[in-house]
């Protein structure tokens, strides 16, 4: 596997970003939702997160390691989860490396239960 593969991911995304204020009429969804902008995108990641909640409670139901189509379903739409958050995150314009950095910090924390279940 591509240690890389959600950097460049988010590389192409914004690629996409740039092109879609130049090249209108080329056929691309990344430069479409760009197109339509932040209410669409935001959509998106709406509609993504539900799907992906409704998998990984079918993959937990149908007993995910017995169930090949439930995972799979459950991975694709993970996926797909991921591409519309990079969009959202290109579009506001926060760089992936933040968050990467973000959980890079929190996993130097990760064993440390004393706040454990003090926060709301």
């Amino acid at each position: 596997m591509n240690d890389s593969i959600l950097s460049e991911l988010y590389e192409k995304i914004l690629e996409r970003k740039k092109e879609a204020e130049t090249k209108e009429n080329e056929k691309s969804y990344t430069k479409y939702l760009f197109r339509e902008g932040i209410n669409k995108i935001l959509k998106k990641v709406g509609e993504e997160s539900a799907e992906t909640i409704i998998a990984a409670k079918d993959a937990k139901n149908g007993d995910g390691s017995k169930n090949r189509d439930c995972n799979a379903l459950l991975v694709g739409e993970v996926a797909d989860l991921f591409y519309h958050v990079f969009v959202m995150l290109a579009e506001v314009g926060i760089d992936y490396a933040e968050v990467e950095k973000e959980l890079a910090e929190r996993s130097k924390k990760m064993g440390n239960l004393k706040a454990f279940g003090t926060e709301n």
